[in-house]
């Protein structure tokens, strides 16, 4: 009985192979998923933070990734002077600029 079961389904039919584009196309999908919605607004994120780092000016209040606000006092190619009190000046890596603090009450 078996025997005739399997006999009357036959063997699988190979068919027609599919297009190559459609098997990649859930990947090439989920890429620009990524790619819209984390790659570039980080993207972006990172070149409006250069852009703010090469307007630095003196005078600007920023505030660092560690928390400290303080006024630029001065300024080179990778330190920015921060004045955070009176006569009280420390020297910052550039990168670690974060921005202008919020505003305050």
């Amino acid at each position: 009985m078996i025997a005739s079961l399997v006999y009357a389904m036959g063997a699988p039919s190979g068919g027609k192979a599919g297009n190559p584009i459609m098997a990649f196309l859930p990947l090439i999908i989920i890429f620009a998923i990524f790619y819209f919605l984390l790659i570039r607004p980080q993207q972006k994120r990172a070149k409006e933070h250069k852009n703010f780092l090469d307007s630095l000016s003196r005078g600007e209040e920023v505030m660092t990734s560690g928390g400290l606000i303080g006024r630029v006092t001065g300024l080179t190619e990778d330190v920015v002077t921060l004045e955070v009190a009176d006569k009280i000046k420390i020297k910052v890596a550039r990168a670690y600029i974060l921005g202008r603090p919020a505003n305050k009450k």
